[in-house]
């Protein structure tokens, strides 16, 4: 998916869990913040081979975006003591894994490659609505914090 599904899934999740500081932070990094990582290495792994040619159908996941990455995410976690970089990294590769290109989940230790799931409906379709749901989420709960405030 874009970056906005996953900016808005990543703020429903910060409401919804109600969490602060640094998990606010942390949340944002592992829900949004790791396509801004992955994308700038595997473009210039791109360019390296292709120039400014396009290559259709070319794998532009690297493993900071496949489950692989759990492998480093939960033990940071434990060592951070909280669970929120495992959950909102989840977020990610669920909204990822909507969407109908190749993933490689074990990626490099398999090369076993899926097309996601619900391939049915077009990624267009998925990510409207996405971005309504999530959308109305928090509206919904941005009016309930303001009535619990008594300001309505």
């Amino acid at each position: 998916m874009t970056i906005l599904p996953h900016l808005l899934l990543t703020t429903v999740g910060v409401q919804a869990l109600g969490l602060e500081g640094r998990d606010i932070a942390l949340a944002y990094g592992f829900g949004y913040g790791i396509d801004l990582v992955d994308h700038p290495i595997k473009l210039a792994l791109y360019l390296r081979k292709n120039g400014r040619k396009n290559e259709k159908n070319y794998h532009w996941r690297t493993p900071l975006q496949e489950p692989v990455a759990l492998c480093w995410i939960v033990p940071l976690s434990l060592y951070l003591g909280t669970a929120v970089p495992v959950l909102f990294f989840a977020s990610h590769f669920l909204l990822d894994y909507l969407v109908g290109y190749e993933k490689r989940p074990w990626y490099p230790f398999s090369t076993y490659s899926t097309e996601g799931f619900l391939t049915r409906f077009s990624d267009g379709a998925k990510e409207i609505w996405t971005c309504a749901i999530c959308g109305v989420a928090i509206l919904a709960m941005g009016f309930h914090q303001v009535v619990a405030l008594g300001l309505l």
